[in-house]
């Protein structure tokens, strides 16, 4: 099976998840979207209302922030993949719940299993701390990080803020641009590692 097909069949399965609370009052999973064979894969926080009406992640006003900043390193949505941590939205956008990023969390394994990127850019803090615990957005943004996890094995994480972060503060897009235009040095280096 190709990446595409095992994401697809992946997906289907994820959209039939009960496991946590969040699927009673989502319309629906969202499970990730882009290109099955991206070498960078983007992992945010959760799905919002825009994300919940259309089941795709990150088409609010943090998406078309996300979406400028990839245009700003040549690349596009069809070049990366997008997932979150948590796969339904939490009610009023509030944080996930450590139970409920638990729960979703042998999804977001799988997805990265079969996407095999070389990087993982973490957007925002909870996004960061499924994956470094200890770590803190003020001080890792910009930042790489290697780790080996359980069924994954191990891998390259770059954090950054995350892009809503940016609506609430001016200050906070130049930061997030400024750490976005790192990242294509850093793929050209762990690509040339790899050879």
């Amino acid at each position: 099976m190709t990446k595409k097909e095992r994401l697809d069949q992946l997906n289907a399965l994820m959209g039939m998840c009960s496991n946590c609370a969040l699927r009673c009052g989502a319309s629906r999973v969202v499970p990730g979207s882009g290109n099955p064979e991206a070498k960078i894969m983007f992992i945010g926080e959760a799905p919002g209302k825009k994300e919940d009406a259309s089941g795709e992640p990150f088409v609010g006003a943090a998406g078309k922030f996300l979406d400028e900043m990839l245009a700003s390193i040549n690349l596009n949505r069809q070049d990366i993949y997008i997932a979150n941590i948590v796969k339904c939205r939490p009610p009023q956008n509030r944080d996930p719940k450590p139970a409920e990023i638990t729960a979703c969390w042998p999804w977001l394994e799988k997805q990265i299993a079969i996407i095999d990127p070389r990087i993982i850019v973490t957007l925002g803090r909870h996004s960061l701390n499924r994956f470094l615990s200890e770590a803190k957005i003020s001080k890792s943004h910009g930042k790489t990080f290697r780790r080996t996890l359980p069924r994954i094995g191990e891998r390259v994480f770059y954090a950054l803020y995350h892009p809503a972060a940016a609506l609430y503060s001016g200050g906070m897009r130049q930061t997030l641009l400024a750490d976005f235009q790192k990242i294509p040095a850093l793929l050209h280096k762990l690509q040339k590692k790899s050879k």
